[in-house]
């Protein structure tokens, strides 16, 4: 039962960061090319894990990571407004490289299948 609350929560400060992320801070630190993948809220409601992706290069993810983590107190008090809790979860940014590690396990994929074929390809002639 809990979980089941636990996850709703987690989605409603998914969206409610994603919209302060598009409409609302104006910190030019933070990429414009950043979005939120996911986000873990703790069972006691203390604590938002919140993973974002940036695209860009290595500077701009860690100056997008020390942006948010500077306007924190921002962020957990419109969540606090726009969600009725009785504890507000301070956010914890953290960068999630996942979908990167996703393109270049692909495109491994990709280059051992290209060479696969060519060898196949030179032992049937």
């Amino acid at each position: 039962m809990k979980d089941k609350r636990v996850n709703r929560i987690s989605e409603e400060v998914k969206r409610v960061v994603s919209d302060l992320l598009i409409n609302h801070l104006k910190d030019p630190r933070i990429n414009k090319m950043t979005s939120i993948t996911h986000v873990e809220v703790t069972r006691d409601l203390r604590y938002a894990k919140i993973y974002i992706s940036v695209y860009g290069n290595k500077e701009e993810k860690e100056n997008t990571i020390e942006g948010l983590r500077n306007a924190k107190g921002f962020i957990r008090k419109e969540i606090g407004e726009q969600i009725d809790l009785r504890y507000v979860p301070e956010p914890i940014f953290y960068l999630d490289e996942s979908i990167e590690r996703g393109l270049y396990m692909s495109h491994l994929i990709d280059t051992v299948t290209k060479e696969d074929n060519f060898k196949k390809g030179n032992k049937n002639e």
